[in-house]
């Protein structure tokens, strides 16, 4: 547990504890309230009504936050190591950013968004947090590849792309099964029209979104490398 803590291993330990959790604890209120059924509902919906919805858009705005972070030091990190042994070139790293980014900006809008009070603004935060999520995955998992055996071991290589192709490979599903349903509800019947295409569309999203979740702590040890500096100067009018 402590080697969590070495160097700034805790930043990716702590996103992906952090954002399970916020996961976790809207469902749970969601179900216990009686807003959602149990069996697999969208993750949005369990974030869509009072008191669930404050709980889930106050822990995954912090998410956000975290994730900018995380995102932002994968990118120093490898661009210092490219500096010392030159493995790629520096747009891919560059690209997997901006992917990263924009990715936490559309899990900003899902969060603040609800689907029942803005569907169009939450559904398309919802469609650029998934694409550029497992976008920035699959890049940093091709970006590892490159950095073996130096940085990284192959058998870690090998982890991250099985994570990024379940993830990329339940996006695809999830979209257009998505796209298929004719309305916006927080429960469904077995027997309703729509719900074998919103059974399989809220099976790939709990895959993708904890598969994105997850790969966060493929990060670890390459943070526990790291250390931070912070430096403040001062300009004195003379």
């Amino acid at each position: 547990m402590w080697c969590f803590l070495w160097g700034m291993a805790f930043v990716p330990f702590f996103l992906v504890t952090w954002s399970a959790a916020a996961v976790i604890i809207s469902y749970l209120v969601a179900v216990l309230s009686g807003h959602v059924n149990p069996f697999l509902p969208y993750i949005s919906d369990t974030g869509a009504t009072p008191p669930e919805s404050c709980i889930f858009a106050l822990m995954i705005n912090f998410s956000t936050f975290l994730g900018t972070a995380t995102i932002y030091m994968r990118y120093k990190i490898l661009e210092k190591q490219n500096e010392t042994s030159y493995f790629s070139t520096p747009i891919f790293n560059l690209a997997s950013l901006v992917l990263g980014l924009v990715g936490c900006i559309g899990i900003g809008i899902v969060a603040n968004f609800q689907e029942l009070t803005m569907p169009l603004v939450h559904h398309s935060g919802t469609l650029l947090a998934s694409l550029c999520g497992v976008m920035y995955i699959l890049l940093q998992s091709l970006i590892s590849y490159k950095t073996c055996p130096q940085w990284n071991s192959l058998s870690m290589c090998h982890v991250r792309m099985a994570i990024s192709v379940v993830s990329c490979t339940a996006v695809l599903p999830m979209i257009a099964c998505a796209s298929m349903i004719s309305i916006t509800k927080l429960k469904w019947n077995p027997k309703e029209k729509d719900y074998v295409y919103h059974l399989v569309s809220a099976i790939c999203e709990w895959t993708a979104a904890f598969g994105f979740i997850f790969y966060f702590l493929t990060f670890i040890q390459d943070f526990q490398k790291v250390t931070l500096k912070i430096s403040i100067k001062t300009k004195m009018d003379i």
